[in-house]
């Protein structure tokens, strides 16, 4: 997928603009993704992740495992 986090599966949203006249325009919202390459101890190997900001801010938190663990998913789920 082009636009969508490899973890939490965040990805864009669809809404309005909407101005002082309340004219709406259709506008798309983006997830905030990063490429970010993180070391795997238990593979011995980094993987490249395309990951939104607060997936980022929850693996620095408590631990690559136990977010995995929290959205479900495994390591081999990410290869």
């Amino acid at each position: 997928m082009a636009h969508k986090c490899d973890i939490s599966g965040v990805s864009r949203q669809s809404g309005n603009r909407v101005s002082h006249a309340k004219n709406r325009s259709k506008h798309v919202f983006l997830a905030n993704l990063q490429n970010k390459k993180i070391f795997v101890p238990e593979l011995n190997k980094h993987l490249q992740l395309k990951i939104s900001t607060r997936v980022m801010r929850t693996i620095d938190k408590i631990g690559l495992n136990a977010t995995l663990k929290k959205h479900n998913m495994t390591l081999a789920d990410l290869k």
